[in-house]
């Protein structure tokens, strides 16, 4: 018996739970479960299983249902149990709550009546995948799942083509190979990447290849787990000063200096201001 249990203040406590390996969750989310008056979950029965392996009791406390689906009416429960000065533990079914996972409502709403709103934090996919891929950390943007319909994921991940950091992306395993596909299209197959399947379970798996090499091993491929899709961030060419200055002396026969600026700068996604300086030298030569 890992847990002890505390007296918890009324409000609202967002509980992580693992996202594969039943030992990943933390001895405060254990005493929270053990201790809150009151116990929501997006998913019931899983949440009660976790409870059984780690022998956390319920004594007596029902696992209030609460996700996407469950609407106002559970929220509003939850929120009338805090107004009686109940503490309430949600928890969703594998990972953090929020992320790509129901609660945003409920904490906001609990948070705008003056509730507390902690968290006892712990496992999450998209930390452990960025840990694992082998791609840049110092900046990432989680962009959650992907459209369904190819049109709509190509547009949306050419939205995402300029982003300065690593792409996080959950993925179906049925689509996989089409998202791969459509990723190496619009953000060009030379992009690095990694697939990771399966995180902190038996079968756990990390590909690490280009857009274009792993659309070709996933072509047609049968996928099985929960899959964390990742792409390296766009990495600008170099440039050669004498392309640069080229650029500018032909600007320049038909555009102003500061133009001329303007348009060498965009078109080689170089800062303005250096630009400019290089372009009055040339306009007084």
């Amino acid at each position: 018996m890992n847990f002890q249990k505390v007296r918890l203040a009324g409000g609202l406590y967002f509980v992580a739970t693992p996202i594969g390996t039943a030992r990943d969750i933390t001895l405060r989310a254990l005493d929270v479960l053990a201790s809150a008056d009151v116990i929501a979950a997006e998913d019931t029965r899983s949440l009660r299983r976790l409870m059984e392996i780690h022998g956390v009791p319920l004594e007596g406390r029902r696992i209030l249902a609460y996700h996407d689906h469950s609407g106002t009416a559970a929220r509003e429960k939850l929120i009338a149990e805090m107004s009686q000065g109940k503490s309430v533990a949600y928890a969703s079914e594998a990972g953090m709550p929020l992320i790509a996972d129901p609660g945003y409502d409920l904490g906001k709403q609990a948070a705008e009546a003056g509730f507390s709103v902690t968290c006892a934090p712990g496992a999450s996919a998209v930390v452990t995948a960025l840990t694992l891929a082998g791609l840049p950390t110092d900046a990432f943007f989680f962009a959650g799942f992907l459209p369904n319909a190819s049109g709509a994921r190509r547009t949306r991940i050419e939205a995402l083509r300029d982003v300065p950091g690593t792409l996080v992306f959950y993925e179906s395993p049925k689509r996989l190979g089409a998202c791969l596909s459509d990723l190496a299209q619009v953000l060009g197959g030379e992009r690095q990447a990694a697939v990771c399947r399966e995180l902190t379970k038996k079968f756990e798996e990390v590909r690490r290849a280009s857009l274009a090499e792993l659309s070709e091993q996933y072509r047609g491929a049968t996928v099985k787990g929960e899959i964390v899709l990742l792409v390296d961030r766009a990495h600008s060419q170099a440039v050669n000063d004498s392309d640069v200055e080229e650029a500018l002396r032909q600007a320049l026969e038909t555009h102003s200096v500061r133009d001329a600026a303007d348009l060498v700068s965009r078109m080689y996604d170089l800062p303005r201001r250096p630009i400019y300086q290089k372009a009055l030298q040339l306009g007084k030569g």
